[in-house]
């Protein structure tokens, strides 16, 4: 009945009615007529779909962790959820990915995004882009550049964003390259950038780019207002990395001035928190807890890019923790425990509560997204083909 309705409106009532649909909906309604078909799968709709007034109730949690098996060393899962009361509810069944190539060390496998939608899993050799509403994914090309003879190269930072000069979407590495020197102990190290342009499927390399070494730790690589955001440490501090996905330029952002370096005793984490560029900073995980100081901390920058308009917005009791995850419904920490498991902490009430859900220790990864109807890009017709899961 409704569908005989819309069919008798205008087109440019229909898109709008439309746009208030969810993407499993209008996945749907593709099979009502070829026209609504065509419309849906626009890149006009789709980007006015994107860009909509959404709420947190629209969120949901795509949650990666790895566990140990006998045969293949580790294996990662992906679980899918969605957030409309407080408690995480299977969206369908969990997927196995089969294409990682680390399968002795788990640590490095991370989410990064989202951006429109997508998301992408990466290891040091393998990227898989995918977009968890319309369930489609895929593998993107390695990149060819790899290290000269006697050399080892260490990806530590990667970053997933659009650019909006050309329009594509795009992948950043930031690896470092280095010799083994006698005794076993890295020489010094030269920092290599890979960007994937996903317009061409083609990789290249930035050339004289002098960058801070990166400090890789789990919540980095966070995507805001077009920029990737990493932890770098520089001769005199620690700043905070940006790469602009259009112009491709680096720039060091101050953190601030109440923050110490990375030390064996304060790590950092970045989150988006009520729409704002947030920084948390926390106990070394292999740290025993001092109830007394160490507390963990939450800052603010209320104009982003400004690093005087910091602010310490929160300060919580210590929690036993691996690493902070993400943000969820707007005052919701997911945090990583130190023995693998989710837990939440609600910013409001200052309760923490454990999550039935768990993988081998320093292994999550978080991503709150909001569903789209964004394509899975490919840079040709000899592309890596789009499939599902």
């Amino acid at each position: 009945m409704a569908n005989d309705i819309l069919m008798k409106l205008p087109e440019d009532l229909v898109f709008l009615v439309l746009l208030t649909f969810p993407v499993k909906s209008l996945l749907r309604f593709k099979c009502i007529s070829k026209a609504w078909s065509i419309l849906i799968q626009s890149t006009t709709f789709i980007n006015r779909h994107v860009n909509r007034k959404t709420n947190t109730k629209d969120e949901f949690i795509i949650f990666k962790r790895s566990i140990k098996d006998e045969q293949e060393g580790f294996k990662d899962i992906l679980s899918f959820f969605s957030g409309h009361d407080d408690v995480l509810n299977p969206l369908f069944p969990d997927v196995e990915v089969s294409y990682m190539t680390s399968k002795c060390n788990c640590t490095f496998n991370p989410l990064i995004g989202p951006c429109d939608g997508l998301i992408a899993l990466t290891d040091s050799i393998i990227t898989i882009l995918l977009n968890p509403a319309t369930r489609n994914f895929r593998l993107l090309p390695p990149s060819p550049f790899g290290c000269p003879k006697g050399y080892h190269r260490s990806v530590e930072g990667v970053g997933l964003g659009l650019d909006t000069i050309s329009n594509y979407y795009k992948v950043v590495r930031i690896s470092e390259v280095y010799c083994e020197e006698a005794g076993g102990y890295p020489g010094p190290k030269d920092s290599k950038i890979d960007v994937c342009d996903l317009g061409t499927d083609s990789w290249r390399e930035l050339d004289h780019v002098q960058l801070p070494l990166i400090y890789w730790v789990p919540c980095s690589g966070m995507l805001y207002k077009e920029m990737v955001h990493w932890f770098a440490t520089t001769d005199e501090s620690m700043v905070i990395l940006c790469f602009d996905m259009s112009t491709e330029m680096f720039r060091n952002m101050e953190m601030p001035d109440s923050c110490s370096p990375i030390t064996h005793e304060l790590y950092y984490g970045l989150v988006i928190l009520c729409e704002s560029f947030t920084l948390i900073g926390y106990s070394n995980p292999i740290s025993s807890i001092d109830p007394v100081k160490d507390k963990m901390h939450i800052w603010v920058m209320m104009e982003y890019g400004v690093s005087e308009s910091w602010i310490m917005k929160y300060t919580i009791k210590p929690l036993s923790i691996e690493s902070p995850l993400a943000v969820w419904k707007k005052n919701i920490l997911l945090l990583q425990s130190r023995s693998g498991r989710l837990i939440s902490y609600d910013l409001n009430s200052g309760e923490a509560k454990e999550l039935n859900l768990h993988g081998f220790p320093d292994s999550l990864s978080v991503i709150v997204y909001k569903e789209c109807l964004t394509s899975i890009p490919k840079g040709s017709e000899y592309s890596t083909k789009v499939q599902k899961f």
